[in-house]
């Protein structure tokens, strides 16, 4: 029994294995530790019980009754509350290209049964622990999201002076499907740049760029440079995106296999710092600066 100086955390972990005596053993061990711990033993409950309760990390079979573990991690990925949760595949395969489908599609990490639990332990915490210090900044550009993002919320608005713009790009789910989340990240890292200089050139003092989510990004601006700043923005972007494709692709408008181009698109909003909701609620941030935007 672990006792109770060794207790770690209440963080959730959520437990899918449709194996009886593993999940028991999952699910008693890390109780013990202090985590919080949710069991499914099938694919679809595993994606219901996330959507009620985001886990903050999955320990996840790949062989499951209904749908397989990669299909899961794939709709986790894709879906807002869970897209950056870190997910763990448990597998008794142990073959190269079996460990790379399961990284490619999102995984942090990838063990083989039978496993060590203690190693297993220390594996999740370090994980975990990984997590909780970068959680204010985006995984895949590096912005600043999250707390640091409401606290910046708060400065703007007491400066009728400034505006916010934000940037959203759109079709991108749709690029990542043909070329790949490799592309997919670079395209994010790219823009990213763009919003990094030229924020500083509209700004001198304490420029802020920001992400609200995967394709949705902001920069705290001048309200005078309002114009400016959203020129210079469209300029750089609307160049950028043709060396997002392959060139053989954006001259013919077509993938190599024939199929349309799913072409990357991106706009451009504003509000005035008195339109910033209260308390930095960045729900209601979404609503005033994306309407009826679709990424």
């Amino acid at each position: 029994m672990v006792s109770a100086a060794e207790k770690e955390t209440s963080l959730h972990i959520l437990v899918v294995e449709d194996d009886p005596n593993t999940a028991d053993m999952l699910t008693s061990y890390f109780s013990s530790l202090g985590y919080e711990v949710s069991h499914a033993a099938w694919g679809q409950d595993a994606l219901t019980m996330a959507a009620e309760n985001t886990p903050d990390l999955v320990l996840l079979d790949i062989h499951l009754p209904d749908i397989d573990g990669y299909e899961v991690c794939t709709r986790l990925r894709s879906q807002r509350r869970t897209q950056h949760t870190p997910i763990i595949f448990l597998t008794e395969r142990r073959e190269r290209r079996d460990r790379l489908t399961g990284l490619e599609l999102g995984a942090i990490d990838y063990i083989t049964k039978p496993f060590d639990v203690q190693e297993m332990r220390y594996r999740v915490r370090n994980i975990l622990r990984h997590t909780d210090a970068n959680i204010l900044l985006h995984p895949i550009t590096g912005l600043p999201t999250s707390t640091l993002l409401q606290e910046q919320l708060e400065q703007v608005k007491q400066h009728p002076e400034l505006s916010m713009i934000g940037l959203t790009l759109q079709e991108m789910k749709a690029f990542s499907d043909i070329y790949g989340f490799v592309t997919h990240d670079d395209v994010l890292r790219a823009v990213a740049l763009i919003l990094r200089n030229t924020a500083p050139e509209i700004m001198r003092h304490d420029p802020f760029v920001g992400q609200l989510s995967t394709y949705k990004f902001l920069m705290v601006v001048p309200e005078a440079k309002r114009y400016l700043a959203m020129g210079r923005l469209h300029q750089r972007l609307d160049e950028a995106i043709s060396f997002f494709y392959p060139r053989q692709d954006w001259e013919s408008g077509t993938h190599s296999d024939g199929s349309p181009l799913p072409k990357i698109s991106f706009r451009l909003s504003y509000i005035r710092a008195e339109q910033i909701p209260p308390e930095g609620d960045l729900d209601q941030l979404r609503d005033v600066l994306f309407p009826e935007t679709v990424a």
